[in-house]
């Protein structure tokens, strides 16, 4: 959820000046970045980013952070939209709120997040081609604090495509979030996989008082998971724990990896439009390579686009994912799809408010696995007042993560009766 909607994960006002006014950083820090990516530190140790400034104007525009410690770093741009991404070890983030989203000079804005264990990312969106000029660490002296420094300069679209080219791609390629390779022990139990939407410097939506859309989905996804897990009937898995990116395709590569009964996504939608802020209920999805309405259509957009907010566009899958494309055709999958989906509306209207039309189908990549069914529950709108006072009551999370474990009790009830035991079950 990207264009057309607020995505910035950010907290703090800006503090710039013109470059060198505010922020005296000697010039003898090399020319590059230290393209060497360190090994994570130990949890209680992680440096600490406490603030950040801009400074310059549309010729030479510099961003500054201040860290608790030196660390390494890595930059690099991307085209089409112009950013420059600056990779780092963990970092734990205590900016001021609202922190880049102000724009100066070349920079129109910045986010920043978790994008596995043990690194962090910097995106900062250029408002043009621009060139690195200088990207280091300066290191703590005379009661001043170690510091981020890096400094931009505009160039032309022909030698900022040249310099793409000629960069090491190899070495600036987004590293996966770490997994074990190994499969669970499976004990017969069927496996539910629950994937909260975003996470890290993709946040999702952001509601005009600052929740946001990857925090949301987190705290559901959590309740959702216990509910189902103090069942004893389920054994649970979540794409993700905490604050961190997970590329698309590694969502669905992790449940087909292992071996999901059911994958279930969750999300928050917003419309920024005027006049759309009374629209508003929870929305079950469901693949289709033609969306049900244009709502859908929108928001399945908004969504694929979800890989490229950390940086680096990770659309182009191998031959695996090439693969699940051409298997998309697998009827039983689909219907198991739908059947879900409709259990989860049923339910849904006895605890939460529902989209004036509550089942749609779109063209969502994380739902493309051909043989585990898969379902998108947007909870609600976080531009609708109502809807957002709703998704953060832990009252509301409560009873509409109980009514999704409820739908998910009878989804396998009913296919453990008719169809023969649910994939992962002896």
């Amino acid at each position: 959820m990207f264009p057309r909607r607020c995505v910035f994960a950010l907290c703090g006002v800006l503090l710039a000046g013109p470059v060198g006014a505010q922020e005296r950083v000697p010039e003898r820090a090399p020319e590059h970045a230290n393209l060497a990516r360190p090994t994570a530190p130990a949890v209680d140790a992680f440096p600490v980013a406490s603030e950040a400034r801009l400074g310059g104007d549309a010729t030479r525009t510099r961003l500054v952070m201040d860290l608790s410690r030196s660390i390494d770093i890595a930059a690099f741009t991307l085209a089409d939209p112009y950013r420059v991404v600056i990779d780092l070890p963990q970092v734990i983030f205590q900016f001021p709120a609202r922190t880049g989203e102000q724009a100066r000079g070349l920079i129109k804005a910045f986010r920043y997040g978790l994008v596995m264990q043990g690194g962090s990312r910097i995106v900062v969106d250029a408002t043009g081609p621009v060139r690195i000029d200088k990207a280091f660490v300066v290191a703590a002296a005379d009661g001043q604090p170690a510091r981020l420094v890096v400094d931009l300069v505009s160039t032309d679209r022909a030698s900022f495509m040249r310099t793409l080219a000629l960069e090491n791609r190899p070495v600036r390629e987004a590293k996966k979030p770490e997994r074990d390779t190994s499969k669970r022990p499976n004990d017969g139990r069927p496996l539910i996989v629950i994937d909260p939407g975003h996470g890290g410097p993709d946040t999702g939506t952001v509601a005009s008082s600052g929740e946001m859309e990857k925090a949301i989905v987190l705290e559901f996804a959590q309740a959702l998971s216990e509910k189902l897990e103090k069942s004893g009937k389920y054994r649970v898995l979540m794409t993700r724990t905490d604050d961190r990116f997970v590329p698309l395709g590694e969502r669905v590569r992790f449940a087909r990896h292992e071996g999901a009964a059911l994958f279930v996504s969750i999300h928050a939608d917003a419309l920024a439009a005027r006049g759309e802020a009374d629209v508003r209920g929870a929305t079950v999805y469901t693949l289709s390579d033609t969306a049900s309405d244009s709502e859908a259509a929108r928001l399945a957009e908004d969504e694929n686009k979800a890989d490229a907010i950390a940086g680096v566009d990770l659309s182009s899958e191998p031959e695996e994912v090439a693969g699940i494309l051409v298997d998309l055709a697998q009827r039983e999958t689909k219907n198991f799809s739908h059947h879900f989906a409709r259990t989860v509306v049923a339910e849904l209207k006895t605890a939460a408010k529902l989209h004036r039309n509550p089942l749609k189908s779109a063209g969502f990549k994380v739902l493309k696995a051909p043989d585990v069914p898969s379902v998108l529950i947007e909870l609600g709108y976080v531009s609708n007042k109502q809807d957002l006072k709703l998704m953060t009551s832990d009252a509301w999370r409560t009873r509409t993560s109980e009514a999704v474990a409820l739908a998910v009790n009878t989804f396998f009830s009913t296919r453990l009766a008719g169809s023969g035991p649910a994939r992962g079950a002896n």
